[in-house]
């Protein structure tokens, strides 16, 4: 049986580099934004003997110098990159963000747009790939479908880059139109990084 948890979270702020410290879980994976921070089982063992109360890393190599925390889970802290990638896909039929609605007002008439949003501190430094089509994938491994606009990456970089947050309309008027009577989406990647 997999059962699977969902947090979310904030990073402190800082330059420093981040962990998650996995000590109260028992087995399965971790992912963070989409990405594979690891696999994590704390019932794997770290060997319960070799272990040295005086330490010193000083001469030739040697793989049993220096154990500590033996008897203990191998591995609990997890490294968390400081930049990720961002990534959205939205499609034409999509509603348009909540906080776009009007009282009153027919829902759908509104434009759906894909929204970016990088941490505070952080800003889009890159978009990494941007197609308005029928693009494929998932998050980090997007590509384009039989049918992309041109120029699509480009507007993306223009209305993003610099910006902590950002939004494309998705439009034809805006991005054009390369499969007329076909649905089309948004796919976009962008890295955040500090400012």
């Amino acid at each position: 049986m997999m059962i699977g948890l969902q947090t979310s979270f904030i990073a402190p702020e800082g330059n420093g580099p981040l962990s998650l410290n996995l000590a109260s879980m028992g087995k399965g994976q971790v992912w963070v934004n989409g990405q594979s921070i690891g696999r994590y089982w704390s019932a794997y063992l770290a060997p319960s003997t070799g272990c040295n109360n005086s330490c010193d890393y000083r001469g030739s190599y040697d793989a049993s110098k220096c154990l500590k925390n033996c008897g203990q889970p191998a591995q609990i802290l997890y490294h968390v990159p400081r930049s990720w990638e961002i990534c959205s896909l939205v499609s034409e039929s999509d509603p348009p963000a909540v906080d776009s609605w009007k009282p009153n007002s027919e829902v759908m008439s509104a434009i759906p747009e894909v929204r970016l949003s990088c941490e505070q501190g952080r800003h889009v430094s890159s978009i990494n790939f941007a197609s308005f089509g029928t693009p494929t994938g998932q998050c980090g491994k997007l590509s384009h479908g039989l049918c992309y606009a041109q120029n699509v990456l480009q507007i993306v970089q223009e209305a993003c880059i610099g910006r902590e947050h950002c939004s494309v309309p998705v439009s034809t008027t805006l991005l054009g139109d390369p499969c007329p009577g076909v649905l089309k989406s948004l796919a976009v990647e962008a890295l955040c990084t500090l400012q």
